[in-house]
């Protein structure tokens, strides 16, 4: 380890001055902290990483020396070893600093100075975690826990003897407890546990440099492994004997090197010894470590981006030294059973393997055919470590002469068609290096973050959990949760094209421009270099560039409106169409941010395929209009009144207050209820509420709530205040306002975390009490709830964008905000309505991650649009005013 030089701590000088002063304490703090400055100093002049560890280590021996001589030790009978991460000479700025303090069996007299001792570097603020243990101990408690075996197995002397340190790291061998097997187990375990915790992704939104996939906690279980097995973990060494190759020994290294880098920064920024890239911290560490924004990416995209190809490449790596020992210590015994396949190929114990190692520079199509015989072949649990190394070494073969070779292209679609871990199949070649080499395009997204809430996956990774939950659609297990989506995907003629559009309908992100568009041309390419005939290109093409309409339709539009359903209808074209549109919009939900689905999004687009399917059934040119379908409902819904006992002309006057909206928005099953609740309702003084939690789609529906009142500018502020003191996200507005000045309002509504609260009739009943009370005392006003926005979102604060526009067709005026969502959003909104005279008709509410896109339908007080520019100007800047005053708060 590097000597501790004078300028970072100066030992003789430090001990003099501690000589001077009744207690070393302040001055040996102070010099710490002059340390730790100086190395974050030559951390920013760009000082190797690996020197810096080993130099604040080093500092910190001399401060345990210094203070250890201090006290009078029997030198025979007492160590002080440095254990863990400081016992290996890795010691970041806020690190823990382990210490195991050793002693004989019979050491009792050595107390009072050990507690003099640790009290002083408590004193002195070190963060130090320590344990009194003698040889026996040390046995015993390794013997029970692996990770004390494996922080002394690290342990480096740093006072005291010598050869009780010796005696101690004997009784821990591998020869005396946690036999190579076992410890191999153990840490095995031990890691799926740890990944576990992170979703087993490499691609968290904020990772964990430590311990999520692909960080320094996996660097360190293959040093530790190879320790106990091969008696050393030095990387150098073990390209010494065998077991990293080349190239693998440079990946290791330089991405350990960045992770420690990026591990150092943390801890610098921080002050404390923080280990998560927190939002609050990825920018600043992109600055810190030279990333400008550009034209097309951000820096911290740009940083993340060089994260997330670090911890992949490293979780790669770990893959496969971890399935090499599998092999080599757990079932290196084991009776072989061999499977000839081809000249190329062979299944040995479930896994496939090369037959020789020249099988890819012989053969390079073999790098496809790998996956397509585990696509394709049950028997295959696997792919040896052995051949995925060869695979990965031989992937720069991969090049355009390769992917314009017929036999290649042939290859690739196969693995498409086939019908056995399709989309396993495609991350592991993604995993090993291949998918990006074969498709440029799609190597240029590996390890890109999208910079939000809303995608919670690097592009790679939800452009291939997409495709995963194309297969999904197809398996009987998800069919009950996916009804519709699950019998249309199994009636696509061609399920590869499905495939095809998910792999290229993000493939452009990051690049500037449209990204639908710029894919689309990426699209047609693959598809024409891969012999898909014209009509199936054009079906891909359109399904890439317009593979955000369905979602968007679905959640920012009207889709009761026939004229809406018609529009959509003539840009789809066909029910193949529809069908494929159907699939994909589904897996991209999923994959994008699987909080995102729930049974309301769900409805929307089951309303919206089921009303387009019955429109392209009619015909383009032959579609139910408006007034059309307004008698349709009033037709069905008077049949199912009078067979409950209405007169039609009782059924008559209790609709006369009604609007044609509200006909053709709402529900037949809707309407009669409504209907019957306020023919019941004689006192018009006071609200009507409802709640309808019966009817529910599935655990997690919206909830439904329905207020009959009379009608004040600010009852839409006064809900959405009220529902959100009751911890109720609004998910859709449907308000209407009758002839006789009674409002007709509905709200869909879920708990604010996302569940249902269909099925808790305690709190059905506190909606309906809370809402019937304050809509009764008309000077009641609810506040504006003023809860702490969530951290995450705090930090992904942008401004809040407005737009309006005329709707011709519905003769109102359409507000589009797009802001950060935070408590009180909705109410704050609807206060501006009410202090600027304006009446909210409808609302579209759609949260997607940390922002909202909410559309608002509004006219003035005479039911017009907005026609004076002023007042649209003065209504969008008190809007931005509000939201971003508060978000700033």
């Amino acid at each position: 380890m590097n000597a501790c030089p004078g300028e970072l701590l100066d030992r003789e000088a430090l001990a003099s001055a501690c000589d001077a002063e009744d207690s070393p304490v302040a001055t040996v703090r102070a010099a710490c902290e002059r340390a730790n400055a100086w190395l974050n100093q030559e951390f920013r002049n760009g000082r190797d990483i690996g020197e810096l560890l080993q130099l604040r280590a080093a500092a910190i021996d001399e401060v345990m020396r210094l203070l250890w001589d201090r006290f009078d030790w029997d030198e025979e009978r007492i160590a002080l070893v440095a254990v863990g991460g400081y016992g290996r000479g890795e010691l970041h700025p806020q690190s823990d600093i382990d210490l195991l303090i050793l002693v004989g069996e019979d050491a009792e007299d050595q107390h009072a100075n050990i507690e003099g001792f640790v009290t002083q570097l408590w004193d002195i603020k070190l963060d130090i975690g320590h344990a009194v243990r003698t040889i026996t101990d040390c046995t015993e408690a390794a013997q029970r826990d692996i990770t004390i075996c494996t922080t002394l197995m690290e342990s480096r002397l740093i006072a005291g003897s010598a050869q009780l340190r010796e005696q101690m790291k004997a009784a821990v061998s591998v020869d005396k407890i946690w036999p190579s097997a076992e410890f191999f187990r153990a840490k095995w375990d031990e890691q799926k546990a740890r990944h576990a915790k992170y979703a087993d992704t490499e691609y968290n939104l904020e990772p964990n440099v430590k311990g999520s996939p692909g960080g320094l906690r996996d660097i360190q279980t293959i040093s530790w492994i190879a320790l106990r097995h091969y008696r050393t973990g030095d990387p150098e060494s073990l390209k010494d004997l065998g077991f990293l190759t080349g190239d693998e020994l440079n990946i290791l290294l330089r991405g350990r090197d960045f992770l420690w880098r990026v591990r150092w920064a943390l801890h610098m920024v921080t002050g404390r010894e923080e280990n998560r890239l927190l939002f609050d911290h990825q920018r600043e560490l992109a600055r810190l470590f030279g990333f400008e924004d550009s034209d097309m990416r951000l820096a911290v995209e740009q940083f993340m981006q060089r994260y997330y190809r670090a911890a992949l490449a490293i979780s790669q790596l770990n893959e496969v030294l971890m399935q090499h020992f599998d092999q080599v210590i757990l079932r290196s015994d084991a009776p072989e059973q061999v499977i000839d396949l081809n000249t190329r190929f062979q299944i040995r114990n479930g896994l496939l393997e090369v037959k020789d190692d020249e099988v890819f520079t012989r053969t390079p199509s073999a790098l496809l055919e790998l996956f397509l015989l585990c696509a394709q072949d049950e028997r295959i649990e696997g792919v040896f470590a052995a051949t995925i190394r060869l695979a990965r070494e031989h992937r720069d073969l991969i090049d355009a002469e390769f992917r314009a070779d017929p036999r290649n292209r042939r290859l690739f679609m196969e693995i498409l068609r086939s019908s056995n871990k399709m989309a396993l199949q495609l991350r592991r070649m993604n995993r090993y290096g291949i998918l990006g080499k074969y498709l440029p395009e799609f190597g240029r997204i590996v390890g890109q973050m999208q910079h939000d809430l809303f995608h919670i996956y690097t592009v790679d990774a939800h452009t291939l959990e997409v495709v995963k939950n194309m297969r999904r659609l197809l398996y009987p297990e998800d069919q009950e949760r996916f009804p519709v989506t699950s019998r249309v995907a199994a009636r696509l003629p061609k399920i590869e094209l499905l495939y095809i559009a998910g792999l290229y309908h993000d493939i452009a992100k990051g690049r500037g421009g449209d990204h639908s568009e710029l894919g689309a041309v990426d699209a047609r390419e693959f598809c024409e270099k891969h012999g898909v005939n014209e009509r199936d290109t054009d079906l891909v093409v359109w399904l890439v560039e317009n593979h955000l309409l369905m979602s968007g339709t679905a959640q920012r539009k009207d889709i009761t409106d026939p004229e809406v359903i018609n529009d959509f209808a003539a840009t789809v074209g066909s029910q193949t169409y529809l069908d494929y549109l159907l699939a994909l919009t589904v897996a991209d939900i999923n994959a994008t941010n699987p909080t995102l689905w729930n049974a309301w999004r769900g409805s929307l687009l089951r309303q919206l395929y089921t009303e387009t399917r019955r429109a392209l059934q009619r015909g383009l040119d032959n579609q139910v209009g408006k007034a059309e379908a307004i008698a349709d409902t009033q037709r069905r819904a008077r049949e199912r009144l009078e067979d409950r006992g209405f007169l039609a002309e009782e059924v008559e006057a209790l609709w006369a207050e009604a609007g044609e909206d509200y006909f053709l928005r709402e529900h037949v099953d809707d309407i009669v209820w409504h209907t019957e609740a306020i023919a019941q309702h004689y006192d018009k003084s006071t609200p009507l509420v409802l709640v309808k939690p019966d009817l529910v789609i599935q655990n997690d529906a919206a909830t439904q709530i329905f207020i009959h009142a009379r009608n004040q500018n600010y009852l839409f502020s006064v809900v959405t205040a009220a529902l959100e003191q009751l911890h109720l996200s609004v998910l859709d507005a449907r308000l209407y306002n009758s002839i006789d000045g009674m409002a007709m309002d509905t709200f869909y509504v879920l708990d604010e975390s996302g569940a249902s609260i269909a099925n808790d009739s305690h709190r059905l009943r506190q909606i309906v009490e809370f809402l019937t009370t304050t809509l009764t005392d008309r000077d009641r006003f609810p506040e504006v709830v003023a809860r702490r926005t969530p951290r995450a979102i705090r930090y992904f604060a942008m401004p809040t964008e407005t737009s309006m526009y005329l709707d011709p067709v519905k003769n109102v005026s359409v507000l589009e905000v797009t802001t950060p969502d935070r408590p009180g959003l909705l109410a704050r909104i609807g206060r501006i309505f009410f202090e600027h005279g304006i009446v909210l008709q409808a609302a579209k509410i759609t949260t997607l991650g940390e922002r909202v896109e909410d559309v608002f339908f509004v006219t003035d007080a005479d039911h017009e649009p907005l026609e004076d520019p002023d007042l649209v100007a003065n209504i969008r800047s008190a809007i931005c005013k509000e939201l971003d005053e508060q978000a700033a708060a």
